[in-house]
């Protein structure tokens, strides 16, 4: 096959400014590109001289992929001429760094006796921190709201990990809440007998017991700080990303209904890998980029037929909303320039 000539995107596109807000987070299933469109932002967000973090709190990490850098779990500079940072949240290593369940992220021996657990093996007998539900996320929590608030840099973008994480992310002090209430409880019950349990949790139970429940109450206050950071439409624009199918409408549209219920605003609905030519949605020459063939190919207007119905589906549901569309482009989204022509279609 002959290859395509294709013009560079440097030349199509000398300066793409983002007019956004000063958190942009992406959130969705698994697999509709919320990483490509976190990296296409943060890059056109650099390149216009804004200091930018980009974020992944998804534990399968692929930022490091697309933007064709080495990330570590701590924010790193990976341009020298644009300042662009980036970071991969590890979830082990914000479970050590945050220490908010007690040594290498566990649970404490008080709470996890109250819950059933084993005090002598922390987190269960095992080494891990999987009886307190939610512990890598609210971990991850932390670490993200020390970075939002880095004087270092003037806008974050976060991948988010896909829908279920966020969801339970922003569950979290429900479920602090009902602990706590549970160790209350507990505590009640027992009365006086807590006196005779000293062998069981090992030293002072009532200062175990309040340093337990202390630990609870900041995990649920640095929960609540996140919230409000997302509940701030002045400060933070929430994305929802989607490909333009039936079920991926339909799912995108639950999600945005959970986050309104939790006072988080979508003011944006991406629409990615739609089967049309590039120059529809981003100012670039028609004759630039290769485009799907609906006249000759039968497979690619068989597919720009379905897609079509849930883009209307899409501008129905989601009226009142930015929906954007992201063109299928024929070349992988991996590295600069095609980051580039996705913040075009973006901006």
């Amino acid at each position: 096959m002959d290859e395509i000539e294709v013009e560079a995107v440097d030349s199509l596109d000398p300066g793409i400014t983002v007019d956004t807000a000063e958190y942009v987070l992406y959130g969705g299933k698994g697999g509709v590109g919320k990483t490509t469109m976190a990296a296409a932002t943060a890059v056109a967000s650099a390149s216009d001289g804004t200091n930018t973090l980009v974020v992944s709190t998804d534990p399968a990490h692929s930022l490091s992929d697309t933007l064709e850098a080495e990330i570590p779990s701590r924010p790193h500079r990976i341009r020298e001429n644009v300042p662009l940072w980036a970071v991969e949240i590890d979830p082990d290593d914000a479970l050590d760094r945050t220490g908010m369940f007690g040594q290498d992220g566990a649970l404490s021996g008080t709470l996890e006796t109250m819950l059933g657990g084993d005090a002598g093996a922390p987190g269960g007998g095992d080494g891990s921190a999987a009886m307190m539900p939610g512990a890598d996320e609210a971990a991850a929590m932390q670490l993200l709201l020390e970075y939002l608030d880095d004087d270092r840099f003037d806008r974050v973008v976060v991948d988010t990990a896909p829908t279920g994480h966020t969801l339970r992310l922003l569950e979290l002090p429900e479920v602090m809440d009902s602990m706590v209430g549970q160790l209350m409880q507990v505590r009640e019950r027992l009365g006086g007998m807590m006196d005779g349990l000293t062998g069981m949790f090992g030293g002072d139970d009532d200062a175990s017991a309040e340093q337990t429940m202390g630990d609870l109450d900041a995990v649920k206050e640095r929960v609540e700080q996140l919230r409000a950071v997302l509940t701030d439409p002045q400060r933070t624009d929430f994305r929802v990303v989607l490909v333009p199918e039936e079920l991926s409408v339909a799912e995108s549209n639950r999600l945005i209904t959970r986050l309104d219920e939790y006072g988080v605003p979508v003011n944006t609905v991406v629409v990615n890998r739609v089967m049309e030519p590039l120059a529809d949605v981003a100012d670039v020459p028609a004759d630039a980029f290769v485009a799907p063939n609906h006249e000759d190919c039968a497979f690619c207007a068989r597919r720009w037929d379905v897609q079509q119905q849930a883009l209307a589906d899409a501008q129905d549901i989601f009226r009142g909303h930015t929906v954007k569309r992201v063109p299928l482009l024929a070349e992988e989204v991996r590295g600069e320039r095609p980051l580039r022509v996705v913040a075009a279609c973006l901006a």
